[in-house]
């Protein structure tokens, strides 16, 4: 028999044969591990994500209701953020001894506007515009003790909460406009309670 012969002589391996090797199968715990990785690698994305672009936060007090009640938590960011009228924000208190405080409020005016609460028909003017303040739910606002009207001053806001019958804000004198370095974000999404999850209209 010449080598030629011999070689010819050897048989192929068939698709059946191949067919035939069983795969390695994965033990439960494997499946397991691989699931907890999985959810420890989300996890820390989320934690990355809320510390870099969102912050968190809890409504303390009565102040923003109807719009947001005591007890709503919320996410917070900064990100590309410039305050504007209508905006709900969080900023660092302004009152002295409470500047770990946070306060919520919305943003009425911003620098170079001028403010003037209108106390026979109980409406916010802007740059002698009254505002459409649907959010109020028919409730007045009445002047304080601060200035009125009031000219914003630079890379300063007003503020109000929407509660103007119970909230301290930029109305009275003791605290004034609030400088923005102050702010720590605008409130984009509410995550508590569960019925009411979703982003915040402003």
């Amino acid at each position: 028999m010449t080598e030629q012969e011999d070689v010819q002589q050897v048989p192929e391996p068939t698709v059946e044969s191949a067919a035939a090797v069983p795969e390695p199968k994965r033990s439960p715990a494997a499946s397991v591990t691989e699931l907890v990785e999985t959810l420890i690698v989300a996890l820390v994305a989320a934690v990355l994500l809320l510390t870099l672009v969102c912050r968190t936060g809890i409504v303390q007090g009565p102040s923003m209701q109807t719009t947001m009640f005591e007890g709503d938590r919320y996410l917070i960011s900064d990100l590309f953020f410039f305050p504007k009228q209508g905006d709900i924000v969080v900023f660092r208190s302004p009152l002295p001894g409470e500047t770990e405080e946070l306060w919520i409020k919305r943003v009425i005016a911003t620098e170079g506007q001028t403010v003037y609460i209108n106390a026979e028909d109980g409406k916010v003017y802007v740059d002698g515009q009254a505002l459409e303040e649907t959010y109020l739910n028919g409730m007045v606002t009445t002047p304080r003790t601060g200035e009125n009207p009031v000219t914003v001053p630079e890379n300063c806001v007003f503020v109000m909460g929407d509660n103007r019958g119970n909230s301290k804000d930029s109305r009275y004198a003791e605290v004034g406009c609030i400088d923005t370095r102050r702010i720590m974000g605008k409130v984009i999404f509410r995550f508590w309670p569960l019925d009411k999850i979703g982003f915040v209209k402003h």
